[in-house]
């Protein structure tokens, strides 16, 4: 069974039976049972025109559910109206679901759930391993955010903003279960740059395609983190970094920036620093001073300020990571890297266990506790990592 067909083929064939008049959350409903009657049958009898069964298999579960609750008028014009079986027509509305799926009234952590339902034809299930919540929770999370998008109409222009921040989500989630999530972000973005000509999109593949080529050397064999400038950069895929700065290339050549376009520039000019010492640190400052002018971000002034230590010494990054609140997340990380580059080891210890007592992650909890224990000179609390004391953050 290809199951990357399948769903492959989900969004078009759900966008068919909205178009048709088909309620939303019905209409998922009925794609899902046309997905597991396929997974029954197709493996012995593939049929020739693989999404033209499913749209005919799933209208019919669709007009089987509908025959249950509406009155006898109403299930009638439907019969009558069904489509005879054939060629479906050639419009699709993958585009229109990304919109739906990322309607501004549904919270993040729902919009993710459903682009990953409807749009990327995991199963509950599949969705819920990858959460790591109950199945049940995750489908009542589904079923809500169906029921809310349910009035939302189909043919609405969508905010592509909106769409790409619930890709970035599904993205930053990694892997974990038997879905990686990564890998679908990236399938699920490509599909909509497919779709839609925008330098936003490309921007936003560009990106994961830059950070996913540097995933085998972000882990020892321990499992402990490994900083971007300690990473063995023969393991980091050059053929995913190609891809992602041509990409990027071109969306830049369209004089029309965006936070993702940025964002990919600056991971462009890491992953092409043959090593950590060559890396141009003047341009990655600029490039942040762009995006900090697209977003106004604490979080991208903090990184910022972090290249600017780089760039022009430790004093001037501390000087830098002075203006922001001490309360954003790795702050306190970020001041000791600085200090400790510094030359004040002292202080640097200090807020190296600060940072790692206020880590949410466990690993970066981890390579924290490591750069305490190192300028502690407590090697027994080193592991196998902890030669580099640069911010985690890979």
């Amino acid at each position: 069974m290809n199951g990357a067909l399948l769903r492959s083929l989900t969004p078009s064939v759900l966008g068919i039976l909205v178009r048709r008049g088909a309620d939303f959350a019905a209409a998922e409903d009925a794609v899902q049972d046309a997905l597991v009657e396929a997974v029954r049958v197709w493996p012995d009898d593939m049929p020739r025109d693989p999404k033209g069964w499913l749209v005919t298999v799933a209208w019919r579960r669709f007009l089987d559910a509908t025959r249950a609750d509406v009155s006898r008028r109403r299930r009638e014009d439907r019969i009558d109206d069904e489509p005879a079986p054939g060629p479906v027509p050639a419009t699709d509305d993958t585009l229109q679901l990304y919109f739906l799926c990322a309607h501004p009234s549904l919270t993040p952590s729902s919009a993710v759930a459903l682009t990953l339902r409807a749009v990327g034809g995991l199963t509950t299930r599949q969705i819920a391993q990858a959460y790591l919540v109950p199945e049940a929770t995750m489908a009542q999370r589904i079923s809500r955010a169906k029921r809310t998008v349910s009035g939302a109409r189909f043919d609405r222009p969508g905010d592509v903003a909106t769409v790409l921040r619930t890709l970035y989500l599904v993205f930053n989630e990694g892997y974990s279960g038997d879905v990686d999530l990564a890998a679908e972000a990236i399938r699920l973005t490509r599909q909509l740059a497919a779709a839609i000509d925008h330098p936003e999109v490309a921007g936003l593949l560009a990106l994961m395609l830059l950070h996913h080529a540097r995933r085998a050397a972000r882990t020892a064999p321990d499992g402990s983190l490994v900083p971007l400038a300690e990473q063995d950069r023969g393991r980091w895929d050059t053929g995913t970094i190609a891809e992602g700065i041509g990409i990027l290339q071109t969306a830049l050549s369209r004089d029309r920036l965006g936070e993702f376009q940025a964002q990919a520039a600056i991971a462009a000019l890491h992953a092409d620093a043959p090593t950590a010492e060559e890396t141009d640190w003047v341009q990655i400052v600029e490039w942040y001073d762009e995006l900090a002018a697209l977003t106004d971000s604490p979080v991208v002034r903090l990184n910022r300020a972090v290249a600017v230590g780089e760039a022009d010494g430790p004093r001037a990054g501390l000087a830098a990571l002075a203006d922001l609140d001490d309360a954003l997340p790795r702050h306190t990380a970020a001041a000791a890297y600085l200090h400790e580059r510094d030359g004040d080891l002292v202080v640097a210890a200090g807020l190296y266990a600060d940072a790692a007592r206020k880590a949410t992650n466990l690993a970066e909890r981890a390579h924290l506790t490591r750069q305490a224990a190192r300028l502690n000179g407590r090697p027994e609390l080193l592991g196998s990592r902890g030669a580099d004391p640069r911010p985690s953050c890979s």
